[in-house]
């Protein structure tokens, strides 16, 4: 896999004009400069601490929202397929009640992420407890979150393809 596929593959939603400009940062070596300015690491690495991490943002933003019965780094997840994490809500009947459940869980590659990229993931992950879809009043709430979570969520992007093109070099 080289540098054109990985763009497609995490940017194919974006203008390609955006795509090339991508492209020539990687050719020029400047995706990591690019990306310096994420250089503020987080200590977040275990389940507890993640747990503890999404609870004070819920508890600060939606704390009327759903209760989440789980949350967990997830070594397991692929990147691209899942998006960056993944939100679960499954319903099941116990005796006579139906008994819901809120799973939040986070790609274990985020583990060395930048905070404010992890931060991003939360945001978007915790937003599903309102709102189900993708929508208008989905992305609104993520930017009441977090006013620069579109920057965030491209910048992400750049983050995963810089360490794919780390990798494969």
């Amino acid at each position: 896999m080289n540098s054109h596929s990985l763009i497609r593959q995490y940017l194919s939603g974006y203008p390609i004009e955006l795509q090339n400009k991508v492209q020539r940062l990687i050719d020029n070596d400047s995706l990591e400069n690019y990306l310096s300015k994420y250089s503020q690491a987080h200590q977040i690495q275990s389940d507890g601490a993640l747990r503890e991490y999404v609870f004070g943002i819920k508890n600060q933003f939606i704390k009327q929202s759903s209760p989440l019965n789980k949350v967990a780094f997830d070594g397991k997840m692929h990147v691209v397929k899942n998006a960056l994490g993944t939100h679960t809500y499954v319903s099941r009947v116990q005796g006579s009640k139906l008994k819901s459940n809120h799973e939040l869980r986070v790609s274990s590659l985020f583990k060395q992420a930048p905070e404010a990229m992890l931060n991003m993931i939360v945001v978007h992950e915790l937003a599903h407890l309102k709102e189900k879809e993708h929508n208008k009043a989905f992305y609104r709430l993520c930017c009441h979150m977090l006013p620069d979570y579109h920057q965030i969520e491209f910048d992400t992007r750049l983050y995963l393809i810089a360490q794919d093109v780390k990798r494969l070099s």
